[in-house]
């Protein structure tokens, strides 16, 4: 039996039913999440980013690190101070845009994974089905890898940035295949297995820098930790709804 099944419409197949539906839900929630964060979340960057800049500059051999405000739950940053360097877009329109831009950019690559997902499910997709899919999702990509490497802000000392991205990538695959062992798996065994795969990742722990610092004060740091947990919740809620939505429609 093949996985995927043909779509029973006309001149719209399978795999052009998971695009359009990415497409349609992952610009829709780019949006929105654009949205949220100009209101939650960039104001708070832009207080860290006073404060970095009043702190002294870190020492030569620091390596720069550089914050994502977007939908995934990303670190690009090394064992040092945030520090830019290169080009950056100005504050206003132009940063918003470029936001604007990554958001809807990481919310169709997601989205493509939600629709596969519920295409592969083989159910009968809605908005409802569908908020259960983004939901697995904010939990796999975001609140897990969140647990050891939760959101910093500028100024944020951090481990490296090869072995904070070889724990994300290993958080991730972890807790998509315990969760769909807990929720798909027809015998108690491998459900077991599943909520014991969800802890390894933690259990081993991620990697942290030798020295805990940063520039903001840590009002602030739990303040965008808290603002960033809302703001990806309303992007993968409403993506998973959008896809639902969108695959039942153009099915």
């Amino acid at each position: 039996m093949p996985l995927i099944r043909s779509a029973p419409v006309a001149g719209l197949g399978t795999f052009n039913r998971i695009v359009a539906s990415a497409a349609a839900a992952g610009i829709l929630a780019g949006l929105l999440l654009t949205g949220v964060q100009q209101v939650q979340v960039a104001p708070i960057i832009l207080q860290a980013e006073v404060f970095e800049s009043a702190a002294p500059k870190p020492l030569e051999t620091a390596a720069p690190h550089s914050h994502a405000d977007a939908a995934p739950h990303e670190h690009s940053h090394d064992a040092a101070p945030h520090e830019h360097g290169g080009w950056q877009p100005d504050d206003g329109a132009e940063r918003t845009f470029y936001t604007a831009l990554s958001n809807i950019s990481a919310g169709v690559g997601y989205a493509l994974l939600l629709a596969a997902a519920i295409s592969l499910y083989g159910r009968t997709s809605n908005w409802r089905a569908g908020l259960l899919w983004g939901a697995a999702g904010y939990t796999v990509f975001f609140v897990a890898p969140s647990v050891g490497l939760p959101p910093e802000l500028p100024g944020t000392v951090a481990a490296p940035l090869l072995a904070r991205q070889l724990w994300w990538t290993v958080t991730v695959a972890a807790s998509a295949g315990g969760l769909a062992l807990l929720v798909f798996a027809k015998n108690w065994p491998l459900k077991v297995a599943g909520a014991l795969l969800l802890f390894v990742p933690h259990l081993v722990g991620s990697p942290q820098p030798a020295v805990h610092s940063s520039t903001a004060p840590a009002e602030l740091a739990r303040s965008f930790l808290y603002a960033t947990l809302l703001a990806n919740a309303a992007f993968w809620l409403a993506m998973g709804a959008l896809a639902g939505h969108f695959y039942k429609k153009f099915g």
